[in-house]
């Protein structure tokens, strides 16, 4: 038995210098491995474990922004940015991967990761972790390209319903959705059709009970064509009813004109859209309206700037329009909103979004009175002068600037377990 033991004491000291020599030489390399700054996911950190993801930008020798955006298909265009800072000054790289409408997001976040390991590569290429690279191609590639028999077309169609009750209370939802998109580089054209029905049933108590119905149909087109990187025209058609908007029948017809201060080729970094159009509307209403009209012909116009930036210090994107009537100018409204992320000091973020709008151009509002029970189903629109909304987050984070350790047990910690992270 003393021997035995004596065996097991000597595996044991064997077994503990070897990991701690291993967790040594494993230390070393994490010291001299390449400094990130990005917004990552659990996934990302497990599948790209031989960087360091800092947690303050100052620390990294490179700093990667994301950015995205629809693509015609109904998918999305991931852009990354690649920008080193001190020891790799003046290296930088842009590089992006399209995603399919019907892919799952198991095979977006493994593109996501492709593409992060392919922009990385040159930097860590030039740490001491670059004799442990294996670099691979595993597709053949093909010669040619067959031809797209939709012609860039991409069509859409949903159905979305919903029964839910209890015994004083039942609600009915159903909506569907037809869409047609072609975009290419010269044209960009959007067609959508909807309906939605909804019916709610309070029942007060044993002889009160309260019933609303709200329902809705649209359709809408979208047709742009780009002229230049900083000029395009087009226009926007509609056709709708509302049982909320007082609308029995609408249509309406917006050409309008575009300006990009900014090329739109670096629209994933940087916007400045100035956009003006001018249109015709016709509307024939449910219930005569609070200026006595059943229905009406109006005119009318608007102007909008939109400006979007994203850089290392976060982003901001904002939007200022106005718009009138022509036959009474008084009948306006102004709007403003957007959004700001922004660190401000090492660990330290602020997010603030929100929008304001005057508003004088409530045509539809019918003449009668709206019930109580209406009011607070919220189906019918109601007389206001002004909409606003604000919200704010503001985090802080101190500690280790190293933070490479994915560790799943038990459960979520800090954004882990079962959660996936696609987009920033």
């Amino acid at each position: 038995m003393k021997r035995i033991a004596l065996s097991l004491v000597l595996v044991a000291l064997s077994l503990t210098s070897f990991s701690q020599l291993t967790s040594s030489q494993s230390d070393t390399l994490r010291k001299d491995a390449l400094n990130v700054f990005m917004q990552s996911s659990d996934f990302i950190r497990k599948e790209i474990p031989y960087i360091n993801y800092v947690r303050d930008i100052k620390d990294a020798g490179v700093y990667i922004i994301s950015t995205s955006q629809q693509t015609g298909s109904g998918g999305r265009e991931y852009t990354y940015f690649f920008v080193g800072q001190h020891q790799y000054a003046g290296m930088t790289d842009t590089l992006s991967f399209l995603s399919q409408p019907d892919e799952t997001a198991e095979e977006i976040r493994q593109k996501q990761v492709n593409t992060l390991k392919m922009g990385l590569t040159r930097y860590v290429a030039k740490t001491p972790l670059s004799k442990y690279l294996k670099i691979s191609f595993t597709e053949p590639l093909q010669e040619t390209v067959s031809t797209d028999r939709w012609n860039s077309w991409v069509f859409r169609t949903s159905v979305f319903g919903y029964l839910q009750g209890q015994k004083t209370h039942k609600s009915r939802y159903l909506s569907g959705n037809l869409s047609a998109s072609r975009i290419t580089e010269n044209w960009k054209i959007n067609l959508r059709a909807g309906l939605t029905q909804n019916e709610d049933k309070f029942e007060v108590n044993d002889t009160t009970t309260i019933e609303g119905t709200n329902s809705s149909k649209s359709f809408n087109a979208l047709i742009v064509k780009s002229l230049t990187d900083h000029w395009s025209v087009g226009g926007t058609a509609r056709l709708g009813a509302s049982m909320y908007s007082n609308e029995q029948f609408t249509w309406s017809v917006m050409p309008g004109i575009e300006y990009d201060i900014f090329p739109y080729s670096e629209s994933t970094r940087r916007q400045l859209r100035l956009l003006y159009t001018i249109g015709y509307t016709y509307a024939n209403y449910i219930d005569s309206t609070i200026y006595d009209k059943v229905k009406e012909n109006l005119w009318s116009h608007s102007f909008s700037a939109s400006y979007e930036v994203v850089q290392k210090w976060g982003n901001i994107n904002l939007i200022l329009g106005y718009s009138n009537y022509f036959h009474d100018w008084s009948k306006n409204n102004l709007y403003i909103g957007g959004g700001l992320e922004f660190r401000i000091v090492k660990g330290l973020s602020i997010g603030l979004a929100g929008s304001a709008a005057m508003v004088h151009d409530q045509l539809s509002l019918i003449k009668q009175d709206v019930p109580v029970d209406q009011i607070l189903l919220q189906r019918k629109e109601l007389a206001t002068r002004y909409e606003y909304f604000t919200s704010f987050q503001l985090t802080y984070t101190f500690g280790s600037i190293y933070n490479n350790v994915v560790n799943p047990r038990f459960g979520s910690t800090g954004g882990g377990g079962m959660t996936i992270s696609i987009s920033d």
